[in-house]
C-alpha cells in the first residue's frame, strides 16, 4: 500500500516532513510507502492550470502499483477527491484536510485581491510562483466537485481544524455525503494541519489506516 502525502497551494512538499517524521516513530512506514509530491513538478512544465495539474497528478497515481491511499491538504484534497471519483479502482482509502467539495467564490476573490499585491518573493515557499499561482485561481473559480462527492466508495477519514472556519462547513458537508467516512475537528487548529499539529495528524491518520487492514 501507497500513501501519497499531497500539499497545498500555499506551500511544498517539505510542508509534511514533520508529520511523517511523528508517522515513522508510530511505524506507519512500516505497514505503507510514504510518498510526498512536489505538485508543480508534476506538471513537468505545462501551464498550471487545474486541467492540466489533475491529468498530471492523475498520471502520477496511475502510474504507481498497488493500492493507493490518498491524503490531501485544501488543494490536495481538491486533487485527492477528484482521482478518487474518477479511478475509484486504485484508491483504498481518502484523507481529507481543510479540503473544499467546490470553491468559495468570496473567499476565493478576497485571497486573490491580498496576493495581488504580495512580491514575487512571497511566493518562493508557495507550491506555484506568483504567475502560475494566478493561473490556477483563475482555472478553478467555477471548480465544483458536488457530484464527484456522491461518486466517492471508499472509506474517507474527514479531518478540519476548528479555527478552519473557511472549510468547517464543507468538511460537515464531505462527512454527510460520503457513505463510508468519519469526521474529526482537531480543537485550536487552523487550517495548515500538517505543520500546526503534525503528532495529533499522524495519530489520527495511523488509527484510521490500520482500521482498514
Amino acid at each position: 500500500m501507497k500513501l501519497i502525502l499531497i500539499h497545498g497551494s500555499g506551500h511544498r512538499a517539505s510542508s509534511w516532513n514533520k508529520a511523517i517524521d511523528h508517522m515513522r516513530d508510530m511505524g506507519l512506514d512500516q505497514e505503507c510507502e510514504l510518498l510526498c509530491p512536489e505538485l508543480s513538478e508534476l506538471l513537468k512544465g505545462r501551464e498550471a492550470s487545474y486541467e492540466n495539474l489533475c491529468e498530471s497528478f492523475s498520471e502520477y497515481c496511475a502510474a504507481l502499483d498497488g493500492e493507493l491511499v490518498l491524503c490531501g491538504l485544501s488543494l490536495g484534497g481538491i486533487l485527492a477527491l477528484d482521482f478518487a471519483a474518477h479511478r475509484p479502482e486504485k484508491v483504498s482509502a481518502l484523507v481529507l484536510m481543510g479540503t473544499p467539495y467546490k470553491v468559495p467564490k468570496a473567499a476565493f476573490r478576497l485571497q486573490n485581491m491580498i496576493y495581488r499585491f504580495l512580491p514575487a518573493s512571497m511566493f518562493k515557499d508557495m507550491a506555484f510562483d506568483k504567475k502560475d499561482t494566478f493561473i490556477l485561481g483563475a482555472s478553478m473559480k467555477d471548480l465544483d466537485l458536488s457530484q464527484a462527492v456522491q461518486d466517492i466508495k471508499c472509506p474517507s477519514l474527514i479531518i478540519c481544524g476548528e479555527r478552519d472556519r473557511a472549510n468547517l462547513k464543507s468538511a460537515y458537508i464531505l462527512s454527510e455525503k460520503i457513505g463510508c467516512s468519519r469526521i474529526e475537528i482537531i480543537k485550536s487548529a487552523g487550517h495548515v494541519l500538517n505543520e500546526e499539529v503534525p503528532k495529533e495528524l499522524a495519530s489520527l491518520m495511523a488509527g484510521f489506516l490500520m482500521g482498514q487492514k
